[in-house]
């Protein structure tokens, strides 16, 4: 089995494992983030780029480093590899261009957009965007559609990680909804609209890492940081039942599938339980479940916010005082 050190952690993995994979079993801010891979879904990866590495050695056989930063997910890692991730500025540099192109035409409406509190694009923004973006032209900008019944797509705010379309093609019979034009031009959506009816849709929606694709019946509702999610379930003929419940009160507001650490599904939830089982007589429910929320509305960023503010503020107190008594 290969051995490889990222961000000087060695581990042993299987063959054929990937750098990314690896980092996972590491865990912790060695783990790079990644925005189109998605471990469930088949030959998804490669396309955001979020996910590049610096390997500074091939492997012990051939010690001379890549030559520039590759895509953690489809590289497989090699005996004696050595990599990097937040131990090269240069390599948070070039990450932070990658997001800086993602931004191009990614509006941030966080504070209208669904996704928010949820939303992996703008844990990056936050993380190693910019301020101000650089860029001059017109942004690609188009109309919100209905490709389900119960799906909003808001292309605007799409960046291309094709997800949703892999789920269309290896979860759902007959897909409807692909990729069209090519280039600059390319975006999601259907020939037909209300056209996405498939029993496992809905899933869509919840491997989107932006607020391209929403919940219709959730939309504008409530913020998910103003919900309760609960862990419940139900006896499905369709999937496996498990779900999160999103409850303000005694109201069902949302249903999802279970996420794990990295914001993927644990397993594929049907249409029935995601959209129609909203009265909490549906469901068992076992219990609160524990979020992981680490991006800029999460509770530990607004208390070291808190703290941070309280230490400004006594800073500027004592800077205050001593130019009163200078005076």
């Amino acid at each position: 089995m290969p051995k490889v050190t990222i961000d000087n952690i060695e581990i042993e993995v299987p063959d054929g494992t990937t750098i990314l994979q690896a980092a996972r079993m590491i865990g912790g801010d060695v783990v790079p983030p990644a925005m189109c891979y998605y471990s469930k879904l088949e030959t998804s990866g490669g396309y955001c780029r979020t996910c590049i590495v610096k390997v500074t050695q091939g492997s012990a056989k051939d010690p001379r480093p890549m030559p520039k930063p590759v895509a953690s997910c489809r590289t497989p890692v090699m005996d004696g590899m050595v990599v990097q991730n937040r131990t090269a500025p240069d390599l948070l540099e070039a990450r932070n261009g990658v997001v800086e192109f993602l931004l191009i035409n990614h509006p941030l409406d966080c504070p209208i957009c669904d996704q928010a509190g949820e939303c992996h694009l703008q844990d990056l923004s936050y993380e190693n965007g910019l301020a101000k973006s650089r860029y001059e032209f017109k942004r690609r900008e188009f109309d919100k559609i209905d490709i389900g019944d119960k799906i909003k797509l808001h292309m605007t705010r799409c960046i291309l990680c094709y997800r949703c379309v892999k789920v269309a093609n290896q979860l759902c019979d007959g897909r409807v909804h692909g990729v069209l034009n090519r280039g600059d031009v390319s975006e999601i959506s259907t020939y037909i609209q209300n056209a996405v009816d498939n029993d496992f849709s809905g899933n869509m929606i919840d491997v989107c890492p932006v607020g391209a694709l929403t919940d219709k019946t959730f939309r504008f509702k409530s913020r998910v940081w103003f919900t309760k999610p609960m862990d419940a379930h139900r006896d499905c003929k369709k999937c496996d039942g498990k779900v999160a419940l999103w409850m303000s009160n005694n109201e069902v507001l949302r249903v999802t599938g279970r996420k794990d650490t990295y914001g993927e599904l644990e397993s594929w939830i049907c249409n029935e339980c995601r959209f129609d089982k909203k009265e909490v007589s549906d469901w068992k429910i076992e219990g609160p479940r524990k979020i992981d929320r680490h991006s800029v509305i999460s509770q530990n960023h607004y208390e070291s916010l808190r703290q941070l503010k309280i230490d400004v503020s006594k800073q500027k107190n004592i800077a205050e005082k001593a130019h009163q008594d200078n005076k």
